[in-house]
């Protein structure tokens, strides 16, 4: 193998085949991304290099990894890299599509359950000792299989999403660029409808759109406004999908029922007034944070790695030189 060529996985993943990766180098995992002193003391070396979304990686990184092959982005987005950048100097970026999407659907769930039957907060009143007996109102909250859930954003974790709400008897309807064909729609069981229509139709309200130009601030104050009165948002996709400030107004107000949300515009800071919030589920992006899923998604990033190692095609690029 050559002994000058360093293979760079981010952050240590658990089960993570990374004895692959010596067959074609000296395979090093890091502590701390690629914002660590190990990554810089190597990066004139690294050929191929295996990324979380808290590593940003644009011309000023890519600067320092002069023979550069290979971006394997451990997630599902890849907002955190510069494709442009990378294809201009003939970097392949690959992600994991497909490995996070059912943990992710089940996290999703999860939230919705959560700030609706208002699970996480009579977990708080019990333990701050306010519990004084059984009442006929205590904690009331709102059953799901009752309700009507908008998933904005059809893809893996989307329909993941759908087979768990139609599991709950929830109806789902969904929106996307392109509409499914009816037949899947059927297999599915959700409608179409325009974002815009679907919003006021709905009691809970679900994102799963990629990070991109277009969707940057998708749910903003005229969205949230339009959406029915009490009713939920879930966000587990990106935090800029949203706007923060709009958010937390239409919370404030009274006029969004609550939020369940893992994902925050400038993590890992999370606004102040949703920290304060009762009626907001808050989690630090643990979407893929299921012990099976996390060692998949290492390993599909691995094998993307092992596969232009050998100068054989990614199972999954999203950008190729130019």
């Amino acid at each position: 193998m050559p002994t000058d060529r360093v293979l760079f996985f981010s952050e240590p993943f658990p089960d993570a085949p990374v004895a692959r990766l010596a067959a074609f180098g000296e395979a090093v995992v890091g502590t701390e991304g690629v914002r660590g002193a190990d990554f810089a003391a190597l990066a004139p070396r690294i050929e191929a290099l295996m990324t979380v979304v808290a590593d940003k990686i644009d011309p000023a990184r890519l600067a320092s990894l002069p023979r550069l092959r290979v971006v394997a982005n451990i997630a599902v987005g890849y907002d955190n890299i510069d494709l442009a950048a990378c294809a201009s100097r003939g970097v392949i970026v690959t992600n994991t599509a497909d490995a996070p999407a059912e943990a992710t659907a089940d996290l999703t769930l999860a939230l919705l359950l959560d700030v609706a039957r208002r699970v996480s907060e009579s977990d708080r009143y019990l333990r701050a000792g306010r519990w004084v007996g059984w009442t006929p109102t205590l904690m009331l909250g709102t059953c799901v299989h009752r309700m009507t859930l908008g998933i904005v954003g059809l893809g893996r974790i989307g329909r993941g999403v759908a087979r768990r709400a139609r599991g709950f008897g929830m109806q789902v309807l969904y929106t996307q660029r392109n509409p499914l064909s009816a037949a899947e729609e059927r297999e599915l069981g959700v409608s179409y409808r325009s974002l815009d229509a679907l919003l006021p139709a709905c009691d809970a309200v679900s994102l799963h759109v990629p990070l991109t130009p277009e969707t940057s601030g998708l749910m903003n104050a005229a969205r949230f406004a339009s959406m029915k009165k009490g009713a939920f948002f879930v966000n587990t996709t990106r935090g800029k999908t949203v706007d923060e400030a709009a958010l937390v107004a239409s919370l404030a107000s009274g006029h969004l029922g609550g939020a369940g949300l893992d994902v925050f515009v400038d993590e890992p800071q999370v606004p102040a007034p949703l920290l304060a919030m009762e009626n907001v589920v808050l989690c630090p992006h643990i979407g893929s944070a299921d012990r099976a899923t996390r060692g998949q998604m290492a390993a599909r990033a691995i094998e993307n790695v092992v596969r232009v190692m050998r100068g054989e095609p990614p199972l999954d690029a999203v950008s190729l030189p130019v």
